[in-house]
């Protein structure tokens, strides 16, 4: 940092330079010069400022500046810092008589700082003639590729003055990249150097398409923005459709990979008659009604372009005799246009205390519209029309459902009595113990079938991750709780032997019977959630409950017998000659069935007449 004894009332003087126009300083290989009658100019770099100071010389007056430094002969060129400075021999004490002739060698030391880095400082040492003592004297120290300094870099040059405790003080911001690249010896800076970027209009494909002169690969960034000081939209393409090219539109180019990316501003269309044209076809007009808080009228116009247009905007009465009603002229001010999220200009207008229904709008000479409010009573007829449609698929739609209706409601009656065919329950599809690959099969298209009768279907062969997750008897009552869910079991003569077993075995002995080695039996997956339906069916019979438990048994399967004790009054089914039979009692969901008793005996039906007590054999259940 600064010396000790800095303070800021010690300053006596800062100043901030800036300019426009970035300086061209030509130099050769000299880093120091000297004014006449002052020779032997040597610099070298210090620490810090002396802390002895020739008393006869200090500097009176610093001059900083930042500039483009280009040597002689040099392709580019670079930032550096020159410090002039004009020296003051403070003579009054001694007199010419006592300058020390022996010893003609003096000094001065300048510092810099900037944010990022610690002070440098700069020795100048040198001879001063004694035959020019009282000449005005000036040393110019430049300083190539200073520490710290970039582009628009704020330069701290401090030196000592008059006495050690004393500094003067001068602060230099340094140029930016854009000034400097304005400069005509731009293409000398590498830091200024951007694609160049070239369009060429293609008729065949309708397109504009962009060519990079350099061929720098990977391809340049790319924007597009309508006006220079639009926002500005990426662009990944190398052509752009014609429509969207407007006599506004600009793009700019840099490197991705730079660290400090200079971009090129182009805007090739600017002078160009035929997209001026165009760019009227693309102006859209939109009108509407507004109210004062006075309750007086306004029309609100909002007019939108790819461009800042010139023109104007006037009221008239009606689309057909559209005439102008005097001093109603709005001008498209340049200043009140504003760009919105789609990158068109919007020009947005209001005229007060005007019944007027359209606006007309005039740019270059060229009238356009008239843009008119909506009609409204072509629009009242609109809504009659969609309506009156709309009543006539309604009306189509509840004759085809009452259609749909009346039909399942009849089919119902004939099999069995009404019931309710606006919704069909849930069936549990139950799979016998010793399901093999053929029963397997037989259960699953049973399950499609009936689940393409419109019922929703669980079938345990399709569940077996529920039931590992939650366990068989849980899922069981799972899908028994779902609303007019019934059970349908498939039988097998070895499944009939399994209820007898399991009928006759204490219920805590229900586990899996193990071999004369001590290994148990594998059984089918299927046994448990078998096992558990037998479990639900002794305790609906046990506490009198309506079952909803069906048998099925297939004709492939048929076998002699009679029905174990525990299944001995659940409806037996035998498939397929009783499919439809078995669809009409899932139908009716067992809320109404015939008072015609049915009990198992061997592999016939028998029904019973519950009032007169007579026995007759069964021709089939019926339908």
């Amino acid at each position: 940092m600064f010396p000790p004894g800095w303070s800021i009332w010690w300053i006596l003087l800062t100043l901030r330079l800036s300019a426009c126009d970035v300086e061209i300083y030509y130099y050769n290989n000299h880093e120091v010069i000297c004014s006449e009658g002052i020779s032997e100019c040597t610099m070298e770099d210090v620490k810090s400022l002396d802390e002895e100071v020739n008393n006869n010389v200090v500097i009176q007056n610093l001059t900083p500046s930042v500039k483009l430094c280009c040597k002689d002969h040099d392709v580019f060129c670079a930032l550096c810092l020159v410090i002039d400075t004009e020296i003051f021999e403070d003579l009054e004490d001694e007199g010419p008589s006592g300058y020390d002739e022996e010893n003609p060698k003096a000094s001065v030391t300048v510092c810099y700082k900037t944010t990022p880095v610690m002070p440098m400082c700069k020795k100048v040492e040198f001879t001063i003639n004694t035959t020019a003592l009282y000449e005005k004297k000036t040393v110019s120290i430049v300083i190539l590729k200073p520490l710290g300094v970039f582009f628009e870099s704020k330069v701290m040059v401090y030196t000592s003055k008059f006495e050690t405790s004393q500094f003067l003080v001068k602060e230099v911001v340094a140029p930016s990249l854009k000034q400097v690249c304005r400069q005509e010896l731009q293409q000398h800076v590498v830091d200024c150097h951007v694609p160049r970027l070239n369009i060429e209009m293609n008729k065949e494909s309708n397109n504009v398409d962009l060519k990079f002169t350099d061929g720098t690969k990977p391809l340049p960034s790319v924007c597009i923005q309508y006006e220079k000081n639009g926002a500005c939209q990426r662009w990944n393409k190398t052509t752009i459709p014609l429509y969207s090219v407007a006599p506004c539109m600009c793009f700019q180019v840099w490197k991705e990979d730079d660290e400090t990316p200079m971009r090129s501003l182009k805007c090739p269309f600017t002078n160009n008659s035929n997209f001026k044209r165009k760019i009227l076809q693309n102006v859209s007009v939109s009108v509407g009604q507004g109210q004062r808080n006075s309750y007086g009228p306004m029309l609100l116009w909002n007019l939108s372009a790819p461009c800042r247009l010139e023109g104007e905007v006037w009221p008239c009465h009606n689309k057909n005799s559209c005439r102008e009603k005097r001093g109603f002229r709005q001008k498209l001010g340049v200043g009140k246009w504003r760009q919105n999220r789609k990158r068109l200009w919007e020009n947005k207008g209001v005229f007060e205390d005007d019944f007027s229904t359209c606006v007309m709008v005039t740019i270059e000479g060229q009238d356009l519209g008239p843009f008119c409010l909506n009609n409204t009573d072509r629009w009242h007829w609109s809504l009659l029309a969609v309506g009156v449609l709309l009543l006539i698929c309604l009306t189509a739609l509840i004759f085809y459902f009452l259609h749909v209706y009346i039909k399942k409601w009849v089919w119902s009656w004939n099999h069995g009595g009404f019931v309710k065919v606006s919704r069909k329950g849930h069936v549990v599809l139950l799979s016998p113990p010793d399901v093999d690959d053929h029963v397997s099969e037989l259960v699953c298209q049973l399950g499609s079938h009936i689940c393409n009768q419109g019922f929703s279907v669980s079938v345990d062969q399709w569940s077996r991750k529920e039931q590992c997750t939650l366990g068989p008897l849980p899922w069981l009552h799972s899908q028994l709780l779902k609303l007019n869910s019934r059970v349908v079991l498939v039988l097998t003569n070895k499944a009939l032997e399994k209820v007898e077993e399991w009928a006759h075995q204490p219920k805590q002995d229900i586990k899996a019977k193990e071999d004369d080695n001590g290994v148990p039996q594998i059984w089918s997956p299927y046994s448990d959630v078998f096992t558990a339906a037998l479990c639900i069916i002794q305790a609906e019979k046990q506490l009198g409950k309506d079952q909803r438990f069906l048998l099925v048994k297939f004709d492939s399967h048929l076998g002699g017998g009679r029905l174990p004790k525990l299944l001995q009054g659940v409806p037996l089914f035998q498939l397929p000659s009783q499919t439809q039979t078995l669809l009409a009692e899932l139908t009716m969901g067992g809320t109404k069935r015939r008072s015609v008793g049915r009990r198992w005996t061997g592999w016939k039906w028998m029904t019973s007449d519950k009032w007169r007590g007579t026995t007759r054999p069964a021709q089939g259940i019926p339908i």
